[in-house]
């Protein structure tokens, strides 16, 4: 039966920490969804966990350009940092080195796993303007206080602190998450800007020469590129308490006629192999540990196996597992003929026919486990020759930011390099050695590409390969 999806999208349904409750969305302009995300303090590799968000952003990204005109993602780099400063200090590296070399590696890290770039990626250094005049206005209107060359954020000054982590700040015990100090009026009070010495980054303020605390710099990153209220902010449940309970406090505060952020949205924590991922428990796995064992759309796959607030474990077995499951979905193209670009990638309004159980499944608070059954049923009908429904594979999966090479690339393990080039050799020779009736020859050169995982395949139209 042929495929035919001209049905009306479906409604976008997205759980918000803060309501904790599972909502329609209604963006605040449907004609422009602003959508922010916290990223990465850059003095290290990416780790796994670090990607589990950045694939939530991608995914939610890539549905709502799907189903609005237009979508303004920002997401954020952090460079200063007391951990950024310690590194550099360990490393004996300057600091602008540091964070420029580990931001270069956090997006070649990223585009390997097919993570689109948001549309403005604000630097925390290049916002300290925004940030001073922030803390200024919460001084002004008494948010805020200055301490021993600290400025404080008063959190007995905004009644709705905790709303959003559900947290009661009178039953927060010192020391929890809580930095205490005894130049705060109360533990919970946290830092807006605290003074630098001669070896720390340190910027000249009213206050004396110092640096942002963290929280500020999402609030004053936000608000400039997506303004007084925007709809999404998301980012790990690690950061839901203090980070974003503190971002929500001073934004508010500071800007009390607008929003701030709509709806929040979190993902759940990554496990290796059922524990929680440490370096003294030997199972930390950077995104460049785990690609030396696996192409990247597998492990995309495997994270997006789970749904992003639930816990997910990662093994082995399951990395290998998701490998096997893209070998099928890339033989269910192949095997339709469908060997080109041809189909959406991106998730744009203009890319292909993707399944309405597929959307649906990406609408239901991005259900891509869903989302992945129904790839699975799309597959099983292509490889059964449903052309159309190779199609919707395709357009399916490029929404999920899945299937972007063709499949001659993939089975081969990516583009042409020296290893091709010695098998395209080795396959001619032992063209020849045939043609020459040399048959030894010709079993001795296919022994010799088996043992490099080659795997031959010849039919009338000549001999085809592909990595095992």
């Amino acid at each position: 039966m042929p495929h035919e999806f001209s049905q009306p999208l479906p409604s976008l349904v997205l759980h918000d920490s803060q309501r904790r409750a599972t909502v329609p969305f209604a963006p605040l302009d449907p004609a422009h969804v602003k959508v922010y995300y916290c990223g990465p303090t850059v003095y290290d590799l990416a780790h796994i966990g670090n990607l589990r968000a950045m694939l939530t952003a991608d995914v939610l990204v890539r549905l709502l350009r799907h189903l609005y005109p237009r979508v303004t993602f920002v997401r954020n780099i952090t460079d200063v940092d007391d951990k950024i400063t310690a590194r550099a200090r360990a490393n004996g590296e300057d600091i602008a080195a540091l964070t420029a070399r580990t931001t270069d590696d956090f997006h070649k890290d990223l585009a390997a796993l097919g993570v689109l770039p948001p549309d403005i990626e604000p630097r925390a250094t290049h916002n300290i303007a925004q940030m001073q005049d922030m803390i200024a206005r919460l001084i002004a209107n008494g948010h805020a206080y200055e301490a021993q060359g600290h400025v404080l954020f008063s959190v007995g000054s905004f009644a709705s602190y905790g709303a959003l982590s559900g947290r009661n700040p009178d039953e927060l015990e010192a020391g929890a998450r809580v930095e205490v100090a005894p130049y705060k009026k109360a533990p919970g009070d946290f830092v807006l800007w605290k003074p630098s010495d001669a070896d720390q980054p340190g910027w000249d303020s009213p206050w004396g020469r110092g640096r942002p605390g963290w929280h500020i710099e999402c609030s004053a990153m936000s608000h400039r590129y997506l303004g007084d209220s925007f709809d999404i902010h998301g980012g790990g449940s690690d950061l839901l308490f203090p980070h974003h309970e503190n971002e929500r406090a001073q934004s508010l505060c500071c800007y009390p006629g607008g929003r701030f952020a709509n709806y929040w949205v979190h993902n759940a924590m990554l496990l290796v192999d059922g524990e929680k991922m440490s370096k003294s428990l030997g199972n930390f796995l950077t995104i460049r540990d785990v690609l030396t064992q696996a192409p990247a759309e597998a492990l995309r796959l495997l994270l997006l196996g789970a749904h992003y607030r639930s816990t997910l474990n990662y093994t082995q077995a399951g990395l290998l597992e998701a490998r096997r499951t893209v070998d099928r979905f890339y033989r269910a193209l192949e095997t339709c003929g469908l060997t080109g670009d041809t189909a959406e990638t991106s998730g744009s309004n203009d890319g292909g026919p993707a399944s309405p159980a597929l959307l649906a499944a990406l609408a239901d608070d991005l259900n891509t486990p869903l989302a992945i059954a129904e790839l699975h049923a799309l597959a099983g009908q292509a490889l059964a020759g449903d052309r159309a429904a190779a199609h919707a594979l395709k357009a399916g999966a490029g929404l999920m930011g899945l299937l972007q090479a063709t499949p001659q690339d993939w089975f081969r393990g990516g583009g042409a390099g020296d290893d091709d080039i010695r098998i395209e050799s080795l396959i001619a020779e032992r063209l020849a050695a045939r043609k020459a009736r040399d048959f030894a020859r010709a079993d001795a050169v296919r022994d010799q590409l088996q043992a490099m995982g080659i795997v031959l395949e010849d039919t009338r139209d000549g001999t085809s390969w592909r990595r095992a």
